[in-house]
């Protein structure tokens, strides 16, 4: 009992820090990357396509919709991108705090809700899909102005966004990102980062109630969700810490529960359709990247000489074999942690877009509210997929949570080891 509770108050002090680094990423992440592209000439070949005006979050949506179709792949990617708002229905969203900043004009803070769903422009900032992006032309007003439709070229290697006020088109600057640097930064509370601090906050009531149970209960059978808590827990370390890290399994316990229970929450909060829940969280790769790069830092600074020499100059073999599998032992320390990061972001995307492909079969078979028995048929087949493959999602974010944590374990196990002698 008393080392659960252990467990419990170091999972917490681990959580605190890893909130903190993925606050910080997706701050700098908190919107989908626009690739930025010079206005194409009359030699280039540009594919244009309008954006209605009206809701930006569900611009995606209103594009496919031209001449009463639906077009599900817009709907799917807008529902699982990055934005500063949650999209609900139609016109309706739940707004996000906007925390921006640039050289000239100091930090701006407002919520998206002034921009109209990217009717209106602020500051020169606009929402686009969503997403917080800028005029680039310093001459357009930096009051709040009542603006027109947002127009996209897509050329090779990127898009171009263009803004209609008072019948003259303004270039939009791409969305800031964490590499992509541009003229303004964005801090904002997005609809992930907002996900990410919801789940941390869980986690603490969830670590901090059951701890207090344990020293409250002492030493009677627990129950509830001390009992499933418990549970949890004890197949951690008995499935993971221990077979992998051995005797110095409690030294990394902490990080593999809170990573584990962090990763498994996000999953089951993405599966839940309605506002708070939705995110892609775990499917967004500054996600999965900041998990993975804590694994990977975390295998390089607690690595033993033998895991270095096995790697750079292996002993026992030939020094022709060692010259070729060195470099390629020197790419597996980095292939380690992107295969981590790959994994856990496609399985997760890949089932959020079979769910919303079954949903927008509905949408599809009735024609976009054209044809009412097309969209019950579609409902009726729908409808019982949808919900056995949320089913099989439920068990997927289960599986990913542990073979994150179980991965993890097992790149700590093979850094901490040491030699076994002249045999080995």
């Amino acid at each position: 009992m008393k080392r659960l509770s252990q467990a419990f108050f170091r999972g917490i002090n681990s959580c605190c820090l890893g909130i903190a680094a993925f606050v910080l990423v997706f701050s700098l992440n908190a919107s989908a990357q626009h690739e930025q592209a010079p206005r194409a000439d009359s030699t280039t070949q540009i594919e244009a396509t309008e954006v209605h005006e009206g809701d930006a979050a569900n611009a995606h949506e209103e594009e496919g919709q031209k001449g009463g179709r639906f077009d599900p792949t817009d709907m799917i990617l807008n529902h699982i991108a990055n934005s500063n708002e949650f999209h609900l229905w139609g016109h309706v969203a739940v707004p996000l705090p906007c925390i921006l900043y640039s050289k000239e004009d100091g930090f701006t803070n407002f919520f998206s809700s002034k921009l109209h769903h990217g009717e209106k422009a602020f500051n020169r900032y606009v929402l686009d899909h969503g997403v917080v992006r800028r005029v680039l032309d310093p001459s357009f007003p930096s009051a709040e102005v009542e603006v027109g439709h947002v127009r996209h070229e897509k050329v090779a290697g990127g898009e171009i966004g263009y803004l209609t006020f008072e019948g003259k088109e303004y270039q939009l600057e791409k969305a800031t990102t964490l590499l992509a640097g541009t003229s303004f930064y964005d801090f904002s509370i997005s609809k992930n980062v907002f996900s990410m601090l919801l789940s941390g906050l869980l986690l603490l009531w969830i670590f901090i109630s059951v701890s207090r149970k344990y020293k409250k209960r002492g030493n009677v059978a627990p129950k509830g969700l001390q009992n499933f808590m418990e549970i949890m827990v004890q197949f951690i370390i008995d499935e993971v810490a221990k077979p992998m890290l051995g005797k110095n399994y409690q030294r990394f316990l902490p990080f593999i529960l809170t990573i584990f229970f962090f990763i498994l929450v996000n999953n089951f909060l993405g599966l839940i359709p309605i506002f708070p829940g939705g995110a892609n969280i775990t499917g967004n790769l500054s996600t999965t990247l900041t998990l993975a790069l804590f694994t990977f830092f975390i295998t390089l600074f607690n690595s033993k000489s033998y895991y270095w020499q096995h790697i750079l100059w292996m002993p026992g073999v030939p020094v022709p074999m060692k010259l070729f599998l060195a470099p390629i032992e020197i790419m597996g320390i980095f292939i380690k942690p992107i295969s981590l990061m790959i994994r856990l972001f496609a399985n997760i995307t890949a089932g959020h877009i079979i769910i919303l492909s079954l949903v927008g079969l509905i949408f599809v078979f009735g024609n976009a509210g054209e044809s009412l028995g097309g969209g019950i048929g579609g409902a009726l087949v729908a409808i019982p997929f949808t919900l056995f493959m949320n089913v099989i999602e439920i068990i997927v974010g289960l599986i990913q949570a542990f073979i994150f944590a179980i991965l993890s374990a097992s790149y700590f196990g093979a850094a901490l080891e040491e030699g076994h002698g002249e045999h080995h």
